[in-house]
């Protein structure tokens, strides 16, 4: 089989697209022969060896695909080989063959495309983890998100007005900012020209924000800190920006606000049967026309590099997606 290849860190140009053997299902493991593999924010940290997870070289990047189940391991009951399905394995997706975890591999609802359901599980899987269990976001409430037209900012932005909350778009260019309005935000904030804490002022009368949500990190946290209300709550979801920000301590004092950590990935291996009854939500969400990805563009797998490199240069409206 085809595989794109990581031998050491470094940029996507590095990369290639390899003949390679075909894997193999132990126990507990399925092979899913990949009609789609989303590309995600992590994918271009790993290949770089600055995510949580190192894989052992040579490793291809792509942690969430959706195919057809080619063959099954013992112990895998609820699928067999035929079966369209989408999972979550970490890496390996950009190949037309990966492994994945048995109880991490889902079947695919009828009405869902491959390219659709390999586009489902970060973003959303991140944000709605985030807003309803992290922040236990209600109806009624303010929403800021932060880097609003990224894959977790545009579902953070949908999944909020679905969640029933007042949600404000924060983004860099006016392009970003009307799909984020298409998307169901009720207003924007161009942090390339506006000033984040006054325009956040006058959008909420003095209040503040209940809910920050942000993927972002950099210069612009401490404004959105300051923007909280009373009990607010902050969540660090990632630090697309390059920075982690170094947040002063007396804000959450002074504003009774919380500063919560969003580690989704964990939370799945952690917490699988919570992170099941998510991915169920999602798809009920999804089936009621209440959600739906935004596809920017799909690549074969020969050009998963440059869809790697427009990630890195932060040129993505919600998601790009690899068709092998």
């Amino acid at each position: 089989m085809k595989a794109i290849l990581c031998h050491q860190y470094g940029p996507p140009e590095n990369l290639r697209l390899e003949e390679t053997g075909s894997p193999t299902p132990g126990p507990g493991k399925l092979v899913i022969q990949v009609k789609a593999c989303g590309v995600n924010f992590p994918d271009t940290l790993m290949i770089q060896g600055k995510y949580q997870f190192k894989p052992p070289f040579p490793f291809s990047p792509g942690g969430e695909v959706a195919g057809i189940v080619k063959e099954v391991g013992e112990g895998v009951t609820h699928l067999k080989p035929g079966d369209p399905v989408f999972a979550l394995t970490g890496w390996g997706g950009f190949a037309e063959e990966t492994l994945a975890d048995g109880f991490k591999a889902f079947p695919l609802p009828d009405a869902m495309d491959f390219v659709t359901a390999a586009s489902l599980m970060y973003t959303y899987g991140t944000s709605y983890h985030a807003l309803k269990d992290r922040a236990n976001l209600q109806p009624g409430e303010t929403l800021l998100v932060l880097g609003a037209a990224g894959g977790v900012g545009l579902a953070a932005v949908e999944l909020g007005r679905t969640m029933g909350a007042t949600v404000i778009a924060a983004a860099s260019t006016d392009e970003k900012l009307a799909l984020c309005r298409q998307t169901g935000a009720r207003e924007t904030i161009n942090y390339s020209r506006e000033n984040l804490r006054e325009r956040i002022r006058e959008l909420t009368d003095g209040r503040g924000v209940d809910v920050v949500y942000d993927p972002v990190g950099g210069n612009l946290s401490e404004a959105a800190l300051r923007s909280t209300s009373w009990r607010g709550r902050y969540l660090v979801v990632g630090f697309a920006a390059g920075q982690i920000p170094a947040l002063p301590l007396n804000l959450p004092l002074l504003k009774g606000c919380s500063v919560i950590g969003v580690f989704w990935g964990a939370f799945a291996e952690k917490q699988p049967n919570d992170n099941f009854k998510n991915v169920q939500d999602l798809l009920t969400f999804y089936q009621q026309g209440r959600i739906k990805p935004h596809i920017q563009a799909t690549y074969p797998l020969e050009k998963a590099p440059q869809a790697l490199r427009e990630m890195i240069n932060r040129r993505v409206l919600g998601k790009l997606v690899i068709t092998p």
